[in-house]
């Protein structure tokens, strides 16, 4: 772009990073000055609200915290601002002049309705507005099928996506970090008292990141130990792509080049993509099923059973011990979350839309059309979904992933005396003397076969 701004305002969102920052180094090139913030939206922000998600905040704070030193070793401030980004858009721009606003989309219904509501803002007072794709490997629309459709099978979507090249990373240069007074109110991190979780499984921020990412090439032995929860076989990376601390462009060239392009980290970034890319066509699967016809389905509304599952009660170890992982650490190891979301919809016949909201509320990497995509997928529900007829039984998915019983031991230490023997047996129903824990709620395979008839109802 040749235009040239004396003020810029550029807004952070979920790229918490300075470096391989599209929009930011696209404002910095082309403006004398660029006010660097971060504006923490009520609607998101507030900790009263229904579903607010402490350990995502908390992980927030502290990237931000991060990113203001970032800005500092530019000689440059981050301007934390809170309110409708659209009203603080209009005061800047009365009491500073500023010329253009630059940001990296999102893809949410929510944030594209924020989107609109900006631009339209920046319209009406003469404000240049720049956004660019910046979160994804691909952007939205841009990986289609041959009569130009959004793909709804991975292996497909993966085929044509991995024919496109991957930027590499580009550093910012040129411009000025604004480093002065603002004649706004402004907001401290400070200001927020939410009660720090000391078990949070990740710490926030780029330097934390890139610690791990440097060292990528010690997951060599990703595919055989990832599916293992006693084993630190995963990069723990997944809430740093959330906020972007760095850039899915960094991560994808650390991993193709220690790894190879082969790798299944690879892999993973596309579901990303892919999950992505159909909540952007078919935005209708953040309130039901990817395949309506299975909108249909009946669902237990057994609020008794639902909080045993959210507190690790239900007498399923390997379930117990994820739900408690989470509700604990704010993560849950991914085969973990398989087991504990098919249980949840397939053995306690409860709508997956409970769970995914449950995790919304917990998840330190949460991500709505990564977490909606998930879901629906161990539901049978959604794109490319696992198959109705194929249902995790919990019983053997814990002797098959956690043998020893190392990770049930660890989140479930009322079975701590126990044997692994003993612990792989409990699906007798045999009362266990002097241990205090619950029966299993159900029976797996009467549940099983519940579960066949109602999905085979519909189709």
């Amino acid at each position: 772009m040749a235009k040239k701004y004396k003020l810029s305002l550029f807004i952070f969102r979920r790229d918490l990073r300075i470096e391989d920052n599209t929009a930011l180094n696209l404002a910095i090139k082309n403006s004398d000055k660029v006010i660097a913030c971060f504006i923490f939206d009520p609607r998101l922000a507030d900790e009263n609200r229904k579903h607010f998600n402490p350990n995502a905040f908390q992980f927030l704070l502290e990237c931000l915290d991060d990113l203001g030193e970032q800005l500092k070793s530019r000689n440059g401030s981050l301007i934390l601002l809170s309110g409708l980004p659209e009203d603080i858009i209009k005061d800047l721009k009365g009491k500073h002049e500023i010329d253009a606003v630059f940001f990296n989309k999102d893809y949410t219904p929510f944030s594209r309705k924020r989107d609109s509501a900006i631009i339209k803002s920046c319209e009406d007072s003469g404000i240049d507005i720049v956004s660019c794709h910046d979160a994804l490997l691909h952007e939205p629309g841009t990986v289609l099928t041959n009569e130009g459709k959004t793909y709804s099978v991975f292996s497909q979507f993966f085929k044509k996506a991995s024919q496109k090249g991957i930027s590499f990373p580009k550093t910012a240069e040129g411009g000025q970090i604004y480093s002065g007074i603002l004649d706004v109110d402004q907001v401290e991190i400070s200001d927020f008292s939410i009660e720090r979780n000391t078990s949070l499984f990740t710490k926030g921020g780029r330097s934390h990141a890139l610690s791990v990412l440097q060292d990528i090439s010690g997951f060599s032995n990703y595919d055989n130990e990832r599916d293992y929860p006693s084993i630190a076989g995963t990069t723990g990376l997944s809430a740093h792509n959330k906020l972007g601390t760095i850039s899915v462009r960094e991560f994808y060239h650390y991993v193709e080049n220690e790894l190879g392009k082969a790798h299944t980290l690879i892999n993973e970034l596309h579901w990303r993509d892919f999950f992505t890319h159909i909540a952007v066509a078919h935005p209708y699967v953040f309130t039901g099923a990817f395949k309506k016809k299975f909108d249909s389905l009946s669902w237990s509304d057994d609020d008794k059973l639902f909080d045993a599952w959210c507190r690790g009660q239900t007498g399923f170890p390997i379930v117990d011990a994820g739900m408690r992982e989470l509700n604990t650490t704010g993560y849950m190891h991914n085969r973990v979350r398989m087991i504990v979301s098919s249980f949840l919809v397939k053995d306690l016949h409860i709508d997956w839309k409970w769970g995914e909201r449950y995790f919304a509320s917990r998840l330190v990497d949460y991500d709505p059309c990564v977490n909606n995509g998930n879901w629906q997928w161990a539901a049978s529900t959604g794109a490319d979904s696992q198959p109705y007829f194929r249902i995790f039984n919990p019983w053997l998915q814990q002797k098959k992933f956690d043998p020893d019983c190392l990770y049930i031991k660890k989140w479930v230490p009322e079975l701590e005396a126990l044997s692994p023997k003993a612990i792989h047996s409990m699906e007798k129903g045999q009362q266990l003397l002097g241990v205090d824990y619950p029966q299993p709620l159900v029976v797996h395979s009467e549940e099983r076969n519940v579960a066949l008839t109602a999905f085979k109802s519909v189709g």
